[in-house]
Formats: C-alpha cells, structure tokens, sequence
C-alpha cells in the first residue's frame, strides 16, 4: 500500500484537504478520529483517564472533557506524558490495522504529530498543510473559542513550521482562500496515483 501521511500545524486545515482528497475516492485514515474514539464512554482508556484524574475530567453526559483535560496537561507536563504512553500505543495500533484493510490505490495517513510520533516511518511520502503561525492562531481561537495565548501554548508544543516543512516530500500552501485547494490537492492526486502505480509495478 503507498501511504501518503498529511500534517500541518493546529488549524492548517488539514481536515479540509484530506476531505477533498476523501472526494477523490481515497481513503483517509485520521489519527485525531481514532485518539477521539478510544476515550469512548466505557473504553478502558477513559476508565484510566478517571482513575487518575478524577470525575472532573468528564462532562455531564460522562464522556471525556476535552477542553478541562487541554488545560491540564498544558499546565502539568508530567500529565502530558502519562497521557501520551497511555494513548499513543492504542492509537498506533488501529492507525496500523485501518492501513491494512485500506482499498483504495493509495491512502492518506493523517496526523497532527505525524513529525513528532515519528509516523513518517510508516508513510511513502509526506504532505504539509502550511500556513503562517498567526494565520494557526487566528483560526483556532475563532474555531475552538479560546485565547490566543492557549493557541500559542499548543503550537510551542509541536513541531515547528521549519522542522514539517524540513519533513515534506510536498507542501500544499493554505495561507489564501479555501477555494484554492481543490486545484492543489487534484494535482497531487494525479502524483500519488502515477506513484502507488509505480511501487505496485515494481513489486
């Protein structure tokens, strides 16, 4: 299978370039959709989530407070890191079984850490969603209602723009208007089809 893997900083807009290229009829494999699924009411990773933080960790309906949870391990890095080895292996785990049952002739792997978690191992080749810090800020605080300053929090806490842009195989520019994605994302479909082909070939 070629594995294509999509990143970008918080709101770079990763989610609409992989849903163009879901248009296209690839298959995308989200990392942020599994991480989200395995804090499922009742999931063991909840479960541990509350033994160690508590009933304040969830919402009235019992699911995962995600934005309390943000705060926390923002403010408590030990957190962070019980919060990731707890995580990371589960979603590894299905990121690596949906890779398997993919059927489409190339599939998107799509991760915010994919730099980070070094998931660039498991990828062909890497896309970057790019846009400036202050265009990440701007959009994220008007998405997810929050300050600045906790935006600016969460992008110290990733990769730098420079260390994804040194990780690209190809960079999909999304500083301008959302319509001129489809245009970009068509033109690298195009390319990772020629390419799967070639690797199918070459077997």
């Amino acid at each position: 299978m070629f594995v294509v893997g999509v990143t970008g900083g918080i709101g770079s807009g990763k989610t609409t370039v992989t849903d163009l290229f879901y248009q296209q009829g690839i298959d995308v494999i989200d990392a942020d959709v599994i991480a989200r699924g395995i804090m499922d009411p009742g999931s063991p990773a909840l479960e541990a989530v509350i033994q160690r933080f508590g009933e304040q960790a969830l919402t009235q309906d019992g699911h995962l407070n995600r934005a309390w949870l943000r705060e926390r391990i923002f403010a408590h890095p030990e957190d962070k890191t019980w919060l990731n080895n707890l995580t990371h292996p589960l979603v590894r785990e299905q990121l690596l079984q949906q890779l398997a049952q993919a059927q489409s002739p190339y599939v998107i792997l799509s991760a915010p850490l994919l730099v980070e978690n070094r998931l660039t191992k498991l990828c062909d080749r890497v896309l970057v969603v790019d846009v400036s810090e202050a265009t990440q800020i701007e959009r994220t605080a008007t998405r997810d209602k929050t300050s600045a300053e906790q935006v600016q929090a969460i992008i110290e806490a990733q990769a730098s723009r420079e260390q994804r842009l040194a990780a690209a195989d190809n960079v999909i520019d999304n500083n301008g208007v959302v319509e001129a994605l489809p245009k970009q994302v068509e033109k690298l479909h195009e390319l990772y089809l020629r390419l799967a082909a070639n690797k199918q070939a070459t077997r």
